[in-house]
């Protein structure tokens, strides 16, 4: 994989998060043990060129809105992944 040391990390833990769960961009930044990087997060995933494989479709922001989708389709295939994987959104 390609990409900087903190989008590798923030890469690494989203394979972590299971199919059909989500979690918040502030939930991965604690989860890579940077807490107050959400926004670095939210790029992170933005610019996540593995999608869906690395499955950033699974993080959502903190109000429940579903964020961006940088996968082929956008806002509305992240929704259809979820759907798929049984989350309510």
């Amino acid at each position: 994989m390609k990409g900087t040391i903190f989008q590798l990390k923030v890469w690494k833990y989203l394979k972590t998060i299971p199919k059909g769960k989500v979690k918040t961009y502030k939930q991965v930044a604690i989860g890579i043990k940077s807490p107050k990087s959400a926004r670095a997060v939210a790029n992170a995933c933005a610019k996540n060129p593995y999608a869906p494989k690395i499955p950033c479709h699974r993080v959502i922001r903190s109000d429940g809105g579903l964020g961006g989708y940088s996968g082929r389709g956008g806002i509305r295939q992240k929704l259809k992944l979820l759907r798929s994987e049984k989350v309510t959104i």
